[in-house]
């Protein structure tokens, strides 16, 4: 049984939504999605001083919890 297919900004929305409950995810983090096959995960990119912010490392972490989460359930958009 296939999974249900979101486009990569639906999903990216839906990680942004998420991070906003369970972490305090500093303003100038950019997620995107990386495919591989027919898997894919989010990816987390940043300048210097956001990365340097505290919060920054727990919101990578949670946005890898999320997007091993979302990809169980969900196929990216062709």
């Amino acid at each position: 049984m296939s999974k249900p297919v979101k486009s990569e900004a639906e999903l990216i929305a839906m990680a942004l939504a998420e991070l906003k409950v369970h972490a305090d995810a500093p303003d100038g983090m950019t997620i995107s999605i990386l495919r591989d096959g027919d898997s894919w995960e989010f990816r987390a990119k940043a300048e210097q001083a956001t990365i340097d912010k505290p919060g920054y490392p727990e919101a990578v972490a949670m946005l890898v919890q999320i997007g091993d989460h979302l990809s169980k359930q969900y196929d990216v958009k062709g």
